[in-house]
């Protein structure tokens, strides 16, 4: 058996230290000896070595652990890199950027016409551009001086072998340039992830599946996908296309989804137009009211409703989370709970075939709807998926707070930053 020299030995120690100081935070270099079992001197040397490259400081003292001085405490130097993430929609782009450990410095929005090109509209050229600006601008008013990675999220297919964006499914052109021009504009490493992808990751780290390193990911929004971790691991599939369960052919629709567009698919009953139709279905307005409600309950809920195009992901979101709450309570508008039920029933088919081909003992429902559906949509999509499959499947709402999709872009650069960082010291 080879045995470790002792360069081999100091890097091992110290990446141990380092992700320890990052995962529980400032410790005392007797916490570090017991959670290492390394002997006083070894640790004694990494804390020196970590000090010198820069990456640990001394941030505080802890006086309970023994007579005497106090113990100090060493914890990561945070603004010894900057991270930027980048949330790439139909209607919009969204940038976040934090310190090493993932604190949020600055985050900014910009509006997308998806029609861009016509009239007073910006061209996809001006899109790119703006879009580029605003990460750069965002970058500069956080003073990040040292950016080491950006990671975008995006809808389609990333092509595993190149990691560009598909043409597959016709995304927006700029979507699939945007890589490459921050890349240059910026000159640190940018990778380019599925959204739904990104979504999941935050979901094991931060959501609902904390506790298992095998489930999937359904997102249910404007858009309709899904993500597979298996072992710990995503699984993009030969062509980066695990998870476009948009296209599956499903019944209750009036056609297949072709080799070009998901309509006649499953998106086609869970997208965000679909749910708002089927709302409307149940008598419920585009206030998200039963029709037949009190008049002051259809006020009230007109003053909340969302400034946003009848069918788009708000819409759907809000008449979603009325329905769930209304579910969660046991009670409510007769039409809100016939609509949440309406809508587990398409919902459950998705999840079904994600559990007979994978069978990952947890499906998670992300996206909008999922999370506006809440604990209400997933019971009653579990109830249904036990009737219809023999596999034990747990069905979870998602548990992410705020935007998953940008809390994954976050992570994912992050792991990027503390693997060349913690490997090689600088």
């Amino acid at each position: 058996m080879r045995t470790a020299t002792p360069s081999t030995a100091r890097a091992i120690n110290d990446r141990i230290a380092l992700e320890l100081l990052r995962d529980e935070g400032p410790l005392t270099a007797g916490q570090l000896r017991s959670r290492t079992g390394l002997a006083r001197p070894t640790v004694a040397d990494l804390l020196e070595r970590l000090r010198e490259a820069g990456l640990i400081a001394v941030v505080g003292e802890a006086g309970a652990e023994r007579r005497g001085p106090n113990a100090r405490l060493y914890g990561l130097v945070a603004d010894r890199a900057h991270l930027a993430a980048v949330d790439v929609r139909a209607h919009s782009v969204t940038v976040r950027v934090t310190d090493l450990l993932g604190r949020p410095l600055a985050e900014a929005s910009l509006p997308v016409d998806p029609d861009a090109g016509t009239g007073p509209r910006l061209r996809p050229t001006g899109v790119l551009v703006d879009a580029a600006d605003l990460v750069a601008r965002t970058v500069a008013e956080a003073g990040a001086a040292r950016l080491h990675t950006v990671a975008i999220g995006a809808p389609g297919l990333i092509d595993p072998a190149t990691g560009a964006l598909s043409p597959a499914g016709g995304p927006p052109r700029w979507h699939g340039r945007l890589s490459a021009v921050l890349r240059e504009r910026l000159a640190v490493p940018v990778l380019l992830e599925n959204e739904v992808n990104l979504a999941a990751v935050a979901e094991r780290r931060l959501g609902a599946v904390r506790d298992r390193d095998t489930f999937a990911l359904l997102w249910l929004g404007l858009g309709t996908g899904a993500a597979v971790v298996l072992g710990g691991r995503l699984h993009r599939g030969a062509s980066g296309g695990t998870g476009e369960i948009g296209f599956l052919p499903v019944p209750g629709t009036s056609a297949l989804p072709s080799a070009t567009a998901c309509d006649g698919g499953f998106h086609s009953l869970v997208g965000s137009a679909a749910v708002c139709a089927l709302a409307r279905d149940h008598g419920i307005t585009t206030a998200f009211t039963p029709a037949d409600a009190p008049a002051a309950a259809r006020a009230e809920s007109r003053a909340a409703a969302p400034a946003e195009a009848p069918d788009g992901a708000a819409a759907a979101e809000a008449v979603v989370r009325a329905a769930g709450e209304a579910g969660e309570r046991g009670g409510g508008f007769l039409g809100f709970l016939d609509f949440l039920d309406a809508l587990a029933d398409r919902v459950v088919l998705g999840v079904a075939a994600l559990c007979a081909v994978l069978d990952p003992g947890c499906v998670v429902l992300g996206g909008e709807t999922g999370r506006a559906g809440g604990a209400a949509l997933a019971e009653r999509v579990e109830r249904r998926l036990a009737r219809m499959s023999p596999l034990r499947t747990e069905v979870r709402a998602t548990a992410v707070a705020g935007s998953a999709v940008l809390s994954g872009a976050v992570l994912t650069a992050m792991d990027a930053a503390h693997e060349e960082l913690f490997s090689s010291g600088r």
